[in-house]
């Protein structure tokens, strides 16, 4: 693939934000770079492919996806070597996941020239918002929405596909505190639970707001048919260390395919640690903890990256996590994710790509 694949006209800002930025004190999600990439699909092809200044999109107030949630996304980061050479972390699983929540949400596929191309000429249009800064990085942000200025359920004629990017610090200041949902579910069997749609996260702002009143940061979220297996933790997969062995709930319907996730599988397993990609009962863990048999919980995911709980609540009881020790599991495998994609580490999973 070259980038004279597709055709993108490119109009750059005339005046840059980047100078505005703290790079030593980046906020997730505040910071927004310069430019961004849009696609429309129109007449039942993409067209208008083009690299603007970031900025406002004129709408319909009838919009079909502000009425009806056709509207999809991706989460995806961008690095630094220390040549200053800009890297992506599995980018065409970005792209393979997007299309399935599409196909879901009887949306559009993107072609790959187009999802990739697009990335890769704003990724070097602003090189400059990729942080070099230990623990940062480029937050970038695919997402699709339906276009139909019409007022009618059914799927959308036109769509907008659009790429923009901001430079981001840690997610989490410290190890949060989860609690274990037993009323509220993220998702059912045959629903939309293993789609990146915008409306999965709107429906779990309201059980993780009462969590946080309680003084929780998020949920672990459980099977919708009787509370008793674990799926998710907030918008992060979720993994435990027991027994030596690394503990994740398989990917189903009602579950994202994380890509960190897969990626600490794939490493686990190639250190030669026993993983179990299983369903993961609420009684197993909490018995594991009651005996102090649980060596970690810890949430895995674009934003977070790898992130250990401190405390999981289970019916009104917290129960502490050890500290993650420097020769744990999780602590060598986040070391190895971030050297490998900031290049100190050799890419022997053929996971990064070179803009």
């Amino acid at each position: 693939m070259t980038a004279d694949t597709v055709q993108i006209e490119v109009q750059q800002t005339t005046k840059s934000r980047l100078q505005e930025v703290d790079f030593n004190n980046l906020v997730f999600g505040r910071n927004i770079s310069d430019h961004m990439f849009i696609a429309e699909y129109k007449a039942g092809q993409w067209q208008d492919l083009r690299i603007v200044p970031y900025g406002d999109l004129s709408l319909s107030p009838a919009t079909a996806a502000l009425h009806y949630g056709q509207a999809i996304f991706e989460g995806m980061k961008a690095y630094k070597n220390d040549a200053g050479e800009v890297l992506l972390f599995r980018a065409i699983d970005n792209w393979k996941r997007l299309n399935k929540s599409a196909e879901r949400l009887c949306m559009p596929q993107i072609p790959e020239e187009i999802f990739m191309n697009g990335l890769t000429e704003l990724l070097r249009l602003d090189a400059g918002w990729v942080p070099s800064q230990p623990g940062c990085s480029l937050y970038i942000r695919p997402y699709m929405f339906a276009t139909d200025p019409y007022i009618g359920v059914k799927a959308s004629d036109s769509y907008y596909f659009i790429i923009f990017t901001s430079p981001v610090g840690t997610y989490y200041a410290k190890p949060p505190r989860v609690k274990v949902e037993t009323h509220f579910i993220r998702a059912a069997e045959g629903g939309v639970g293993a789609t990146k749609c915008a409306g999965n996260y709107a429906g779990s702002l309201y059980p993780a707001k009462l969590a946080q009143q309680e003084g929780y940061d998020q949920l672990i979220w459980t099977d919708a048919r009787d509370h008793a297996y674990i799926e998710e933790s907030g918008t992060m997969n979720i993994m435990f260390m027991l027994d030596g062995k690394l503990l994740t709930p398989h990917v189903s319907e009602t579950t994202l395919d994380g890509i960190t996730r897969k990626s600490i599988v794939a490493i686990a397993e190639h250190w030669g640690i026993p993983v179990e990609e299983r369903r993961i009962s609420v009684a197993e863990i909490i018995d594991a903890l009651k005996a102090g048999k649980l060596e970690a919980a810890f949430g895995a995911g674009t934003a977070v990256v790898i992130s250990p709980f401190a405390t999981i609540a289970y019916e009104g009881v917290d129960y502490a996590l050890p500290e993650i020790k420097e020769d744990s599991f999780v602590s060598k495998v986040k070391t190895y994710l971030t050297d490998l994609r900031t290049g100190k580490e050799q890419d022997i999973f053929g996971w990064m790509l070179k803009v």
